[in-house]
């Protein structure tokens, strides 16, 4: 592989293979060019097959440039693996993801080993949120966060509920460590895992399965790990385990961006490095390619006082650039104003282009001051971060609906869809329900019409259950023949959302939810007449065919 363009230490970093290797990659020092020329070094030079290799990230944006660009780099190359040379590079077999999707990609194929079906449901934040609700019996969303928010972080520090109990400090965690119990029993008895189990289930297993672990060790021969300085202790401790003694990997981080301790992120971990793995090789990556000189000084100046594992200076080549200037405003109106009016004089003097012009903002907080004032001026933009309207706990809720009808073994679907509104199914009803499937392997929908049901819940119990999925199933039959627009306005009558949001917020809250539902509906509605003037309707039965159960489904995440 051609190290052409690479400076030096980029150049060391990408070619050193003798152990362990600390990448300490400054920002804009070219961390990910250093990840994507080590995957390609690894393929061509040495010999490595794809399969054996996985990148880890934090985000799923991330993990789709990096595996945007390596592809580039292998496009049209040919592996050196004896027996197999001259094969087109098979980049498909790359591992290039987020933590979490390494840890379902685990636990889908090992899932028997911790008592779980293959095709376990994964809970999102909100369908944990509506668990701690429901365990603490309260409406103060503050306080269900909160405890919800010690939990994670005790599962990312693999802490067990009888640790938790032991460490709780204060009266928020000892309120916490009450239901921490209940709440993994919950998880279990609905053979379910939460997205910190993803990560904390594949360290356990792994930390008692000898077999396990080294089947996966053999797998991935070698790991790059980005932003590591982001790693929480749980994640340490798979990425300890996985590399085993081999210890082929290539961590990248840099102390100075560690931003992430509130969710557990530790820096212990790039202290912990050295100790666990003598051998670690350093690289330090200084040369900026992203500022000049002005905001490199500036910026080392701010920091120069944090503390430090690792002392580096970032320094660059693009020369001095324009002074840095401060402009004192004298409330946030003004401050958003002034910027808008300067990006408005500077787009008319340099006959640019808006989009040309980015505004930056340090919390979402700020946005909507900023987007009253683009707006007053008429200026067109687009919002980048903050809540998408698609992951409102209220259109959450009307897509549960929607993705059960198009898969009836959607079990967080099914889960969340039967709990909201309530009707008359509670938290113990829906954990026999859990451990029959499981125990049958079926999804939770498919569990309620099975023999032996009964033997698990009372009669009163099957009751709802079975009135509520009888009733999915007549919406899929609809589905394939009626209008989706006729379908969604029954649904949406049948489940009475409107008065149930009034009755669980207030009521300024439960209207800006309830005209979220509608202006979502609506947007379903156009999606729905807009496809059926293009192209004819095919019946299909128990299958959603409309436009409004594609568009969830793209909408759907997976972890």
């Amino acid at each position: 592989m051609s190290a052409a363009g690479m400076n030096a230490a980029q150049s060391e970093a990408v070619r050193y293979l003798g152990g362990p290797c600390l990448v300490l990659a400054g920002a804009g020092s070219g961390k990910t060019r250093v990840i994507t020329q080590k995957i390609a070094h690894l393929i061509e030079g040495k010999g490595f097959e794809p399969k054996h290799i996985v990148a880890l990230t934090f985000t799923n944006k991330a993990a789709l440039e990096m595996r945007e660009r390596t592809a580039k780099l292998l496009e049209g190359k040919t592996l050196t693996t004896p027996g197999k040379e001259g094969r087109r590079v098979p980049v498909n077999q790359l591992t290039i993801s987020t933590f979490h999707s390494l840890g379902v990609q685990i636990m889908r194929q090992e899932a028997e080993h911790v008592g779980l079906k293959p095709h376990f449901p994964i809970m999102d934040s909100s369908d944990c949120f509506g668990l701690v609700q429901e365990q603490l019996e309260t409406t103060d969303k503050g306080l269900i966060r909160k405890v919800q928010s010690i939990i994670s972080l005790w599962k990312n520090g693999m802490m067990s509920p009888d640790q938790a109990s032991a460490s709780a400090s204060n009266e928020d965690e000892m309120l916490a460590a009450i239901f921490f119990r209940s709440y993994v029993a919950t998880l279990h008895a609905y053979q379910a895992l939460d997205f910190d189990d993803l990560i904390l289930k594949p360290a356990q297993l792994f930390a008692e399965n000898e077999q396990v672990r080294e089947k996966w060790q053999n797998r991935l021969r070698y790991l790059l790990i980005d932003e590591y300085q982001d790693t929480n202790t749980c994640q340490y401790e798979l990425l300890k385990l996985l590399a085993g003694s081999r210890a082929a990997f290539t961590a990248v981080g840099d102390d100075d961006q560690a931003i992430y301790g509130w969710r557990g992120a530790t820096l212990e971990n790039l202290a912990q490095l050295g100790k666990d793995f003598p051998k670690l090789h350093v690289v330090k990556l200084e040369q900026n390619y992203r500022s000049t000189v002005r905001i490199l000084t500036a910026a080392n100046n701010v920091i120069a006082n944090n503390p430090k594992l690792f002392e580096k200076k970032l320094w660059s080549e693009h020369g001095m650039g324009d002074s840095i200037t401060v402009t004192a405003c004298n409330d946030e109106e003004h401050e958003a104003e002034s910027v808008v009016f300067r990006l408005s004089a500077h787009k008319f003097e340099r006959r640019a282009a808006f989009r040309d012009y980015a505004i930056l903002y340090r919390g979402n907080f700020q946005a909507r001051i900023f987007e009253q004032v683009l707006r007053r001026e008429r200026i067109p933009y687009v919002l980048s971060g903050g809540q998408s309207f698609f992951d409102k706990a209220e259109i959450k809720d009307i897509v549960s609906y929607l993705r059960l009808i198009a898969n009836p073994d959607d079990d967080p679907a099914f889960i969340r869809a039967i709990t909201t509104p309530r009707r008359g199914v509670g938290n113990t009803t829906l954990e026999a329900l859990g451990s029959f499937a499981g125990q049958a392997k079926v999804s939770l929908f498919e569990a309620v019409f099975m023999d032996g049901i009964e033997a698990r819940l009372s009669a009163r119990q099957v009751e709802p259950l079975r009135a509520f999925c009888e009733w999915m199933q007549r919406l899929s039959e609809r589905a394939g023949r009626d209008l989706a627009t006729t379908v969604l306005d029954d649904m949406m009558e049948a489940i009475h959302y409107e008065a149930y949001l009034y009755d669980a917020h207030d009521e300024r809250q439960a209207q800006s939810k309830w005209q979220n539902v509608l202006e979502f509906c609506e947007w379903l509605k156009k999606r729905a007449r807009s496809r059926r003037r293009s192209r004819p309707r095919i019946p299909r039965p128990r299958v959603m065919t409309t436009p409004m159960v594609s568009a969830m489904k793209a909408r759907t995440c997976s972890a």
